[in-house]
């Protein structure tokens, strides 16, 4: 599959989606559609659904295509890239084909991470999903998978021509110098709404955020002037944000963006088991950053 030479389908700032779910907990797919339009109506470049924010982990196989569909149908397949991460490669591969049939024009991938596994494993299953024939861009999260996708295997699979992008939530900004020193033509993606300035700085050509779920305007607003190089303005509006953007790498991330989309009128709602609502003074900072962003006029 080719992808248009201007612009690849990962580069800009690509929502890894919040899924609005009704008071039973099932999923509200009109909601959603809303929700996608609403985003790219408001400067975002595209949507990710499927991924972690996206709660994919307790998604039927049934609601996890729909979810594809929905986001296709409502924004064009150009501009969503689902996540397609399973505990099997042959999983990995038919969710993979699935977006691709849906039209969409990438996907992003997790190592294996039903166990610590280790480079020879990573590298067959990004091998296996990559036969799908849609570019795959390699998710990197060792903190919650264990699998740590390093620049130098990174590298490796660039180079068989497995990935075409990463996806960085290591948190050691250092990382970028190095991929691009092993594999130059490997897109970075900021991977974390809380390193985002630093990695735009060492030429991230992506985003894949959180926290535009809730306020668009603004954080879309703080990527273009970081890569832009207006680093006045990017600094001002990382520094207003930030409170709200290191939410994005903690464990209660989901339930974060979520509140801070029903403060600023959008549709977070609740979260599917196990996760569980908030702490009270957890609920409490989180309430007060975002209705100081909104007074902010950053909503």
């Amino acid at each position: 599959m080719t992808t248009t030479p201007h612009r690849r389908p990962w580069h800009g700032v690509l929502v890894a989606t919040a899924l609005p779910l009704n008071d039973d907990l099932s999923v509200n797919y009109d909601k959603y559609a809303e929700h996608c339009a609403w985003l790219v109506e408001s400067g975002c470049d595209g949507v990710v659904p499927n991924g972690s924010l996206g709660e994919y982990q307790v998604l039927t196989p049934e609601e996890r295509a729909k979810v594809v569909e929905t986001a296709v149908a409502t924004i064009g397949g150009a501009r969503v890239m689902p996540g397609v991460a399973a505990y099997g490669s042959a999983e990995a591969r038919r969710w993979a084909e699935q977006a691709r049939d849906a039209g969409c024009e990438s996907v992003m991938l997790l190592p294996p991470n039903a166990y610590r596994a280790d480079a020879r494993s990573v590298i067959a299953h990004y091998a296996e999903v990559a036969k799908a024939g849609v570019p795959v861009v390699a998710y990197n999260n060792p903190i919650d998978t264990k699998v740590d996708l390093v620049p130098e295997l990174l590298a490796k699979l660039h180079g068989e021509g497995y990935i075409h992008g990463v996806k960085e939530f290591s948190g050691d900004v250092r990382r970028a110098y190095r991929i691009t020193e092993l594999a130059p033509e490997l897109d970075l993606l900021v991977g974390a709404d809380d390193v985002l300035l630093e990695l735009a700085i060492a030429g991230a050509k992506g985003w894949v955020a959180g926290y535009p779920n809730a306020l668009p305007t603004a954080t879309v607003g703080l990527y273009r002037a970081a890569v832009g190089g207006d680093l006045a303005t990017a600094r001002r509006l990382y520094e207003q944000l930030h409170s709200l953007l290191r939410w994005d790498s903690k464990v209660e991330f989901v339930q974060a963006i979520k509140l801070s989309m029903d403060i600023v009128g959008r549709h977070g709602g609740a979260c599917r088991p196990p996760r569980v609502p908030l702490l009270p003074e957890q609920e409490d900072a989180i309430r007060a950053a975002t209705e100081k962003a909104v007074a902010d006029g950053l909503a």
